[in-house]
């Protein structure tokens, strides 16, 4: 936990100093996160504070990390990063051996009431969203197929197909490669692809804790197979992965950063909403600002910044969506919201700061953006295509708070699916995409 006696770090004002063999700032949690991710992010914050000498390495234990530095009056500080599993993280929390807990999923009903004595673990101030993932389904590289249905996956590795040539592929055995139970990458794999349909994990399966000796595996084994955060992905193939009526989608960093791709992710930091020191909250604000976010792209996550890309009319987008493709160009960001509700979700919230700034540095301040909104197949379309546009209506008021008159907006409601409608699916239908003129 962060300690702190009578010292401040140039450049950041907090009344305390670590004893020395205490760390300034403990990690635990998620080995997608805590790998290569938080350890980089922790180094960059130390160099942004002034510090020297800002090292990496292992802290004696597999998945343990320690980021040193040297202060100005030679102080040596240091904090610690612990990767062992999502869960881990919480735990972590509740009995206060870990300052933040590293997740690659969003916490669980379960963990939120264990922890509900820490206050509001899905509060604005405690859920960081610090990057986009990507769940690749990657194979060996001589595998032919270059596209699966979430479906197909699931029956692959609940042990129900056992030769490619049964999808098309192959006369070869299939090998499962799967991430551990403690794993957050596992449990999301298990809620997208496993529990959407009523499917469990084979028992044959090989278990990892490391995301990239997995991937190093898979590469290396005709028919194998397995499921990794997209910076792991190394040299095995990724597949195009289609859900529900959605076209097949590569796992690209534009198809993530909107979360698009059937198979994304945020990975998050949760800290305690009521017990934050200077420096905690100084970290957190570095991990959001651009610094931060060029380590996450370094790191081979994908950055919340945005970006403009151009997208080419097809014909069976609806008239108004050619129109958009033909004229204008997508952002990077997708708004969504909290389940149930028209209320923006703490990613959005943090984004709408973010359009806002990336439309005034680009001279799209006013009539310049069309907010375009979706949602999921209901009984009454009238409904669907009301409640799509009240959601892009939502977003129009949050971004005049900010200055910005929107251009147009409009409902397209359950149109151009980008998963199925079942669990996670029906959220990620359920959003408002940016387009600029």
């Amino acid at each position: 936990m962060l300690g702190f006696v009578c010292y401040s770090f140039p450049g950041l004002a907090i009344g305390a100093a670590p004893a020395a063999d205490r760390p300034v700032l403990s990690i635990q949690g998620s080995n997608t996160v805590g790998a290569k991710l938080a350890p980089m992010l922790i180094a960059g914050f130390f160099e942004s504070q002034g510090l020297r000498d800002v090292r990496i390495a292992p802290a004696g234990r597999e998945n343990e990390q320690r980021i040193s530095a040297t202060a100005a009056d030679g102080r040596m500080v240091f904090a610690e990063v612990a990767a062992h599993g999502t869960g881990t993280g919480f735990a972590g929390l509740k009995d206060a051996s870990a300052d933040l807990a590293a997740a690659s999923r969003p916490i669980k009903q379960s963990e939120l009431d264990a922890l509900a004595e820490l206050g509001d673990l899905r509060s604005a101030e405690a859920e960081q969203v610090i990057a986009i993932d990507g769940l690749a389904i990657i194979v060996h590289p001589d595998n032919p197929l270059s596209t699966l249905t979430v479906a197909q996956v699931a029956q692959l590795f609940a042990g129900e197909v056992s030769n490619w040539r049964e999808l098309g592929g192959a006369d070869i055995a299939v090998k499962l490669f799967a991430r551990d139970d403690r794993s957050g990458t596992y449990d999301t794999f298990k809620e997208l692809v496993l529990g959407n349909q009523d499917k469990t994990l084979a028992l044959r399966a090989r278990r990892y804790e490391s995301n990239d000796q997995l991937s190093q595996d898979v590469s290396k084994v005709p028919g194998a197979i397995g499921f990794v955060g997209l910076a792991s992905v190394g040299s095995a193939k990724p597949l195009a992965i289609a859900d529900g009526d959605s076209q097949p989608m590569a796992p690209t960093s534009a198809s993530i950063a909107t979360e698009d791709y059937p198979l994304s992710r945020r990975l998050f930091l949760y800290a305690r909403p009521d017990e934050q020191s200077a420096q905690l909250q100084a970290f957190i604000t570095y991990v959001h600002g651009a610094a931060g976010q060029a380590i996450v792209e370094r790191s081979g996550y994908v950055a919340q910044s945005i970006r403009a890309i151009k997208l080419t009319a097809q014909a069976d987008m609806p008239p108004t969506y050619q129109q958009l493709a033909r004229e204008a160009q997508r952002l990077t960001v997708n708004f969504r919201f909290d389940q149930g509700s028209a209320r923006l979700d703490n990613k959005a919230r943090r984004d709408i700061d973010r359009l806002v700034a990336y439309l005034n540095a680009n001279g799209k301040r006013m009539s310049a953006a069309t907010l375009v909104g979706f949602g999921d197949p209901r009984s009454d379309p009238a409904r669907t295509a009301l409640l799509s546009k009240l959601r892009a209506m939502a977003v129009r008021s949050e971004l005049a708070r900010g200055g910005i008159l929107v251009k147009e907006i409009n409902g397209l409601g359950d149109e151009l699916p980008v998963a199925s409608n079942q669990g996670a699916g029906r959220l990620k239908n359920q959003r408002v995409e940016v387009w600029v003129h």
